[in-house]
């Protein structure tokens, strides 16, 4: 990590504030965290996990404004300035002590012990020097919030109800949980279950699992806004004379009445009767759809061609104009 520059493994200026740095730790963090890339061939993942922990050591750093100040100072290479008992690298027994009576207040000022701005003010800084200690204590951090994906059925998505859902954290263990899907969810849209993703630190808060909803198509009714739209079959006499007709919708089946001379493509809304809110509902439209026999003998095409004489019926491409 030595040649690594925080400040752009985070991707923020040298004069990002703090909660700038936490922002760009956060959106750097999904994008590289291990969780997510279980999928990838071993080669990726192991390259994505590096990656993600350079992420986290320069956090670490530039999180900490004792920590931050020293990097800034004396670079990446300040955490093994310190040593193991955490005293002064340049005191007694360093190669770079006061051998030979060399007076290291004569370049950082101060007499004696080193005043303020001495330097042995600047290894207090750091955590170590005469009288200085750890006096930091690690803050608390909040969890890493962790993304799930799911597909529900389309019902599901318009009337509410559950889902279980499965997934292996990072350390192995594998969650089940039963998930509650809130009716008139759309694709796209997310649920935020506090607490269930990666655990804090030093006391701080678990984070939260984001749940990522799509929605399956359903084979007849399609979704526009909080109204519903599906097509429904009629035959020609239907068509013709009029008929009360049976039609499925989300809350029971209904009767629909068809008026007499309905052509395809005519929409019969039904109110109320499309995706519900607390305060408002949408409405189902049924799109009648004309039904022709697959299979016709000559004498029905010469009625057909007897009755549209009868019927003195206008182009019905008339008005069809690019």
């Amino acid at each position: 990590m030595a040649d690594q520059d925080y400040y752009k493994l985070l991707g923020v200026s040298k004069t990002a504030s703090e909660d700038e740095i936490q922002k760009a730790y956060r959106k750097a963090a999904r994008k590289y965290h291990p969780d997510l890339h279980v999928d990838q061939p071993e080669r990726e993942k192991e390259k994505t996990k590096q990656q993600f922990q350079k992420i986290q050591q320069a956090y670490d750093v530039l999180s900490d404004p004792q920590k931050r100040q020293m990097y800034d100072q004396l670079g990446p290479g300040f955490e093994n300035m310190s040593g193991a008992g955490g005293g002064n690298p340049f005191g007694a027994g360093s190669p770079f002590g006061n051998a030979g009576g060399f007076d290291f207040s004569q370049i950082f000022g101060g007499g004696g012990g080193g005043g303020a701005g001495g330097f042995e003010e600047l290894f207090r800084q750091m955590g170590g020097g005469p009288g200085g200690g750890n006096q930091r204590r690690a803050r608390p951090t909040k969890g890493q919030d962790l993304e799930q994906e799911i597909t529900v059925p389309f019902n599901v998505s318009v009337l509410g109800g559950s889902h279980h859902l499965s997934f292996q954290r990072r350390n192995g263990k594998v969650e089940n949980i039963d998930l509650k899907i809130p009716a008139g969810i759309e694709s796209g849209k997310k649920i935020r279950l506090r607490g269930q993703g990666g655990k804090g630190g030093q006391g701080g808060p678990d984070g939260d699992l984001l749940v990522i909803v799509k929605v399956a198509p359903h084979p007849s009714f399609t979704r526009k806004g909080l109204n519903l739209h599906v097509n429904v079959p009629v035959t020609l006499l239907e068509a013709i004379e009029g008929a009360k007709i049976d039609v499925p919708t989300p809350y029971g089946t209904v009767s629909l009445t068809v008026p007499p001379g309905s052509s395809s493509g005519k929409s019969l809304r039904l109110k109320g009767m499309g995706i519900k809110e607390k305060n408002r509902s949408g409405d189902l439209f049924a799109i009648l759809q004309i039904v022709i026999p697959n299979q016709a003998n000559p004498e029905d095409i010469e009625l057909l061609k007897r009755l549209g004489e009868e019927w003195n019926m206008e182009e019905p491409r008339g008005e069809l104009i690019w």
